[in-house]
């Protein structure tokens, strides 16, 4: 079996889980509405339809 590959210490990822632990996790910026809801990229041809 291989041997696993030891963790290499990262402050800035050390510095980021303390904060997530004193402030707890960031609520997203942009709520995601489901796909259903959302209006049509594109518009969909006349001709098409008819």
């Amino acid at each position: 079996m291989a041997k696993r590959k030891k963790k290499v210490f990262s402050a800035p990822k050390e510095v980021r889980a303390i904060a997530r632990e004193r402030v707890g996790t960031v609520k997203p910026g942009i709520v995601i509405t489901p796909r259903a809801e959302r209006k049509p990229k594109y518009k969909t041809d006349p001709a098409e339809e008819a």
